[in-house]
């Protein structure tokens, strides 16, 4: 038995002592209690409460009812919210946390580009537990130093040179499908069921493996029950739910440092990945310094960086002499970013392409119209240059993202007080009209992604439809919304905006490219049967099976020749 077990089995008997465990609940209850009272009471304080907003409806789930925690139904209650109280609103969250959302395009353009926000501490921890503590953990000074460092590892030309990787290894993929259909057709009409929510998470990460690190991780040959141990840290990382214990956890100074079983087993990933980053970096390093073109009189110069994968870049261009000392990143700076691109570098893809093929498995005339394009393509390894000349690809993968934005909310919180110009004029609880709201520091902010990129007055009365067309003609309206690409919130903005949406959005082509063009794909369940839960990034999970966990089933069969 652990130690921890003998803890556990002491703090039970320990409660169970007569008067003792009472004492012990007594106190936690008033402590509760006194904390609930000291909340209340800072929130009629609060600037924001004149704001219109719903009511409190229990401590727990702040102004929700419990029935609209899981996905999507909260986020059909606010885009309810908005159309009762207007765009700009103060809410309670969970735990009674106040905060405010708004889908007002001038306050958000100002937040997204103010220093006064910051990623509150719960989105921090979370993100630190999962991607330890790189590019997207860091704020401020740090924050700037890192991304000065990092962005020319993602530049326009540096993400051109890894199309070859994502063809091959979704040319990979497809091979393994059409050996499985040839062998394991389920029907008479030669299709196959296969998890593709499964099957796009192994490519990606091969993917990344391979485009970040030079490293293969092969997972598409690993089997699903004996994944290798980089792969087993990485579903270790993100396998988990953010329930009330993980949300405490968050919540609670100190309480993420209990030893709980997920606490441990992430803890363990975390080591993994970052021992296989010491390892990646040493050997990277010792191979650029054999490199006599960098030990040139003039030095290296960012202009001069070329590289095969996203690691070896920036340790190159942290090299650069005409990098200040003071701006270069430490080994365990780098390290760091080795969990973020692994992670982030192929969740976020791997899940909007699996929403994709959902929406074209049930829009057929949008899969059939896409192929037909496809097929114009005389090869199977298309360069960058070709992939961006086809339009209607394209129009599909803006689609998705605006549909199907993978982090479809995050917040930040305020770091010292502001004033934020709104776009809406909106009439306070006090009946007072107002043209700007007042941040108070410590206020959390709301930023509704997945709303902002579905609202109507915005993307026209078919923003919910999956319609690729409507990028041939936007409506004048999405000009006023912020974000670094496309008119969509999808990848953020600001100096927050992701790095790497360039490198998403030319994985996502090529995956797509290769699926469509050679396989014929449709739902062999209802549509309204797939439904979306959230851990960071929204997954497809199915009503009628939710235990089964995340998955999207689809038939599949080759195209005819």
């Amino acid at each position: 038995m652990s130690s921890l077990d003998h803890l556990e089995l002491g703090l039970a008997d320990l409660l169970a002592t007569p008067h003792l465990g009472l004492k012990i609940a007594g106190t936690i209850t008033g402590g509760i209690s006194l904390y609930i009272v000291y909340l209340v009471y800072q929130h009629f304080k609060w600037p924001a409460y004149t704001l219109p907003g719903p009511p409190l409806r229990s401590i727990l789930h702040g102004s929700a009812p419990p029935s609209a925690r899981p996905d999507p139904a909260a986020l059909y209650l606010h885009e309810g919210w908005f159309k009762q109280y207007g765009p700009t609103i103060r809410h309670w969250d969970t735990l009674l946390r106040p905060g405010i959302i708004t889908v007002d395009p001038t306050a958000l353009r100002h937040m997204l580009n103010s220093s006064a926000y910051e990623k509150g501490q719960e989105l921090k921890h979370l993100l630190g537990d999962i991607l330890g503590e790189g590019l997207l953990f860091v704020e401020g000074a740090e924050h700037k130093r890192q991304r000065r460092v990092m962005n020319p590892a993602f530049g326009p030309l540096q993400v051109k040179g890894f199309t070859e990787t994502f063809l091959r290894k979704s040319l990979e993929m497809r091979d393994l499908w059409l050996d499985l259909c040839g062998r394991n057709a389920t029907r008479e009409d030669g299709y196959l069921r296969i998890d593709a929510f499964a099957w796009l998470n192994k490519v990606t990460l091969d993917i990344i493996g391979l485009a970040g690190f030079d490293y293969d991780i092969d997972s598409l040959h690993a089997p699903d029950e004996s994944p290798n141990e980089l792969t087993g840290a990485v579903r270790t990382l993100f396998s988990f739910d953010i329930g009330v214990g993980a949300m405490l956890q968050l919540l609670l100074p100190g309480a993420r440092h209990i030893p709980t079983k997920r606490v441990r087993e992430q803890a363990k990933a975390q080591k993994l990945l970052t021992d296989i980053g010491m390892r990646l970096i040493a050997s990277k390093k010792a191979a650029i310094l054999r490199e006599t073109s960098f030990f040139a009189s003039s030095g290296v110069e960012k202009k001069d960086i070329q590289g095969s994968d996203l690691l070896t870049l920036l340790l190159r261009a942290n090299i650069a002499s005409d990098l200040p000392e003071s701006a270069r990143m430490s080994d365990k700076d780098i390290v760091s970013q080795v969990p973020t691109f692994l992670i982030a570098g192929h969740e976020t893809t791997s899940t909007a392409v699996t929403w994709g093929l959902y929406a074209m498995a049930c829009d057929i005339r949008v899969q059939q119209k896409l192929r037909e394009e496809l097929s114009t393509v005389s090869t199977d390894t298309p360069t960058d240059t070709e992939l961006n000349q086809l339009p209607y690809l394209d129009a599909v993968v803006r689609e998705i993202l605006r549909v199907y934005a993978p982090v479809y909310i995050t917040d930040r919180t305020a770091i010292k007080d502001d004033i934020v110009p709104l776009k809406t004029p909106v009439v306070g609880r006090d009946g007072v009209l107002r043209t700007e709201i007042h941040v108070s520091k410590g206020d959390r902010i709301n930023f509704p992604i997945q709303i902002i990129n579905r609202r109507e007055e915005y993307w026209g009365e078919d923003a919910h439809q999956f319609r690729p067309e409507r990028w041939s003609r936007l409506p004048d309206t999405v000009k006023d919304l912020p974000g670094v690409w496309s008119n969509m919130l999808t990848f953020f903005g600001g100096a927050h905006a992701c790095i790497g949406y360039r490198f998403s959005i030319a994985e996502m082509k090529a995956i797509l490219f290769t699926i469509v063009r050679s396989f014929e794909f449709e739902l062999p369940i209802a549509p309204m049967d797939v439904t979306r839960k959230t851990m960071i990034v929204g997954r497809p999970l199915l009503t009628t099976d939710p235990a089964a966990g995340n998955q999207l089933p689809l038939l599949i069969r080759p195209v005819s020749a």
